[in-house]
């Protein structure tokens, strides 16, 4: 696109030799040094961030979670509760039993 080969570099130089001075072509030279290194950072960085959009763009969507089935206790067989006697406990009547008031 835009191609600069030694003789144009030597020529602006040169010009900015005439220019400037010796006194101050060197921090400018160093300025412009600093400003061309931001410049490709920030390029660089866009550039990434660009890629990363685009490889995220391309993966397919993860896949939907699939529902946990609930699961619910079975009882585990045991012995048997015992039953107990007490005055409180009411029991069907026989025709053994005397009737009750």
């Amino acid at each position: 696109m835009f191609e600069v080969g030694f003789s144009e570099l030597l020529l602006i130089m040169a010009l900015a030799l005439l220019v400037l001075g010796p006194q101050k072509l060197p921090k400018v030279v160093a300025e412009v040094g600093r400003w061309m290194g931001r410049a490709r950072a920030m390029a660089r960085q866009f550039r990434e961030q660009l890629e990363v959009e685009a490889a995220e763009s391309q993966r397919p969507p993860p896949p939907a979670p699939s529902p946990t089935p609930v699961h619910t206790p079975t009882p585990t067989p045991g012995p048997a509760p015992t039953p107990t006697s007490t005055d409180d406990t009411v029991r069907p009547n026989t025709p053994d039993d005397p009737p009750t008031p």
